[in-house]
């Protein structure tokens, strides 16, 4: 052990650092300084460079010791930023932009005064942080600006909104307008969700043209879009700026080959008039959108206080709808398809009907697309047909055992495989599917084929038959219609009312039928009300098979009365309802409305 000690140094030899450098080791020290990857420059009392390492050279954009053309710029902000600091004595931590060897970098600078050997300087270090930086800002517009569109989204405007609130001053009115682009689901179930995508750029680029730069424009959600317009003078004003947005908006979008049309919805409020607050404003905006989509679309409204009134009735049938769902209070209206050469029975359509709070039968107009809006659709369906299942003896004494019994199915039911799977999969299990048909609207059949490539194929394996409903009124296609493999067309009503005084509807009522037959469908008439409609179609057609308050209003089954057979032959007349010969014909009382 001692001579293993007796060869150490002893500690009151050995240098310290100050001696290391004295020692002729300070070469040493300048190449760890300059390969630091740190940057570091040392400046004196007039901005000069006294030091600059690699790193810092390379983050300058020059050559180590030579700045050249191209870092000048820089330079020239870091001598101003040194003279600053050594003058006011303080440090100083800042992020700052820079265009250097290594391409656009942000670095985080950390500059210090020092006073050595009697001269002042200035010690800065600077780290690349652009990596960092890059992840921020990533989450940053992930959190604050729609990914799609690259506009602001909801949490932003809200702030601006509020921020405008808090600053009001007497006389700084501002609006914000309420868009949504009308039939947007159609467009994207038909063309696709990249051309839909792509609509929704274009659309935005669009409603950003012309903006200033105190409004803001933000996607709130998928085809909902907020338009703030800060500040404005009068509603006049708000009004022909819309206008003139609503007329950019009409001309057609040229999308993948496509040319296609989208209108825009447009609810508007005003701050103050129409609320202080951020949500008021957006309700009420949003309220005044509605009253256009319910009026036609493709227009502006502006909020008023009736349209309050109309919102808190819709709210209440929405309370209503909902309560009405978890307790069941659903019944169903029956209306018979009639042969109208024989009188026969044919089918019988379920309608359903909603009993509100008061005991009141509504009839389908009022809820039902609530009802889809809410998402209570696909379980008012099943309600519908659990109501089928029990009246089924019913049924069957009143129209025949052999009835068809259609159950309506809303397109976007139709176009959903998963509900229409488990649908299928209810009506197989009544023991009876091949009694239903389900009656769905042709733009279930139009848009991307999934209903009719996915859907069809279901129902026809268990003998359930397909009616397209309303037909001629929706996205009829000859091209879509030559591929549908349903079993019936429903002339919707507006071609049948009148039709022995409307010319141009008997063509086309012609036309259509001879197109269903030429497809191998069978074609009912809707909506027949009158004898002259019924003598029309008897005289001047080859249709079967009606449906209509001449025959029947939709009625509840305790309220019908079977009428004795009858054994002279059909007859028809001005005054009186057709006689019926089949057995399980009926005659109709008024339908009532009060339980």
């Amino acid at each position: 052990m001692q001579n293993q000690l007796s060869h150490q140094t002893p500690p009151a030899t050995r240098p310290d650092a100050s001696e290391f450098a004295v020692e002729g080791d300070i070469g040493l020290l300048r190449d760890v300084l300059r390969l630091l990857p740190t940057g570091v420059t040392v400046q004196d009392e007039d901005g000069r460079f006294l030091l600059i390492n690699d790193a810092a050279a390379a983050q300058l954009g020059m050559a180590v010791g030579q700045p050249g053309e191209s870092a000048s710029k820089h330079l020239d902000e870091r001598r101003e930023a040194a003279l600053e600091l050594l003058r006011a004595g303080r440090e100083a931590v800042a992020e700052i932009g820079v265009t250097g060897n290594n391409g656009q970098q942000v670095l985080l600078a950390s500059h210090r005064p020092v006073r050595i050997a009697g001269r002042n300087l200035l010690l800065s270090s600077s780290t690349d942080i652009s990596e960092q930086k890059a992840v921020e800002d990533h989450l940053f517009r992930s959190a604050y600006f729609d990914e799609l569109t690259g506009l602001p989204m909801r949490r932003v405007i809200e702030h601006r909104v509020q921020s405008l609130i808090q600053r009001y001053e007497p006389g700084c009115a501002f609006a914000l307008a309420f868009l949504d682009i009308d039939n947007f689901k159609h467009i994207n179930d038909y063309y696709g969700h990249s051309v839909g995508d792509a609509l929704l750029i274009e659309v935005a680029k669009r409603l950003g043209l012309n903006l200033r730069e105190t409004d803001m424009l933000s996607r709130i959600s998928g085809d909902e879009f907020l338009l703030l317009l800060n500040p404005t003078e009068s509603e006049e004003e708000v009004a022909e700026y819309i206008g003139a947005t609503l007329h950019r908006l009409k001309a057609p979008f040229f999308i993948d080959g496509s040319e296609i049309f989208a209108s825009t919805s447009i609810g508007v409020s005003l701050f103050p008039d129409h609320g202080r607050s951020y949500d008021a404003l957006l309700q009420n905006a949003d309220i005044a959108m509605y009253r256009v989509k319910n009026d036609g679309k493709g227009a502006v409204a502006f909020f008023d206080t009736s349209m309050e009134r109309e919102a808190l009735a819709r709210m209440k049938v929405e309370q209503s709808l909902r309560h009405a769902i978890l307790e069941k209070r659903f019944c169903c209206a029956f209306q018979a398809k009639v042969d109208i050469r024989t009188k026969e029975v044919k089918g019988v359509e379920a309608l359903v009907r909603l009993r509100d709070d008061d005991g009141v039968i509504q009839a389908p107009g009022t809820f039902i697309n609530l009802a889809a809006e809410l998402g209570l659709i696909d379980e008012l369906t099943h309600l519908v047909l659990a109501e089928i299942i029990r009246s089924i003896d019913l049924i069957n004494e009143t129209f025949g055992p052999t009835a068809t019994i259609s159950i309506n199915v809303a397109a976007k039911q139709a176009d959903n495989p998963t509900f229409m799977r488990s649908f299928a999969a209810a009506l197989e299990a009544t023991g009876f599917p091949r009694r239903f048909m389900i009656e769905v609207t042709e733009d279930a059949f139009v848009t991307k084929r999934r209903f009719q490539d996915e859907v069809v194929p279901i129902f026809r394996k268990l003998g359930v038959a397909i009616s397209i409903d309303d037909f001629g009124i929706g996205y009829s296609s000859l091209s879509a219609l030559a591929d549908i493999t349903a079993d019936e067309i429903k002339i919707d009503r507006s071609f049948i009312s009148d039709i022995h005084l409307r010319p141009r509807s008997q063509g086309i009522l012609r036309a259509i039928e001879s197109l269903a037959e030429a497809l191998g469908m069978t074609v009912i008439a809707e909506g027949v009300e009158t004898f002259e409609e019924l003598a029309y179609l008897q005289a001047a057609t080859r249709i079967r098979y009606a449906q209509g308050f001449y025959f029947a209003r939709p009625i509840f089954l305790e309220e019908l009365n079977l009428v004795a057979p009858v054994a002279s032959e059909t007859r028809v007349n001005e005054t009186s309802r057709p006689v019926q010969e089949n057995r399980h014909a009926y005659s109709s009382r008024p339908t009532r409305y009060r339980r």
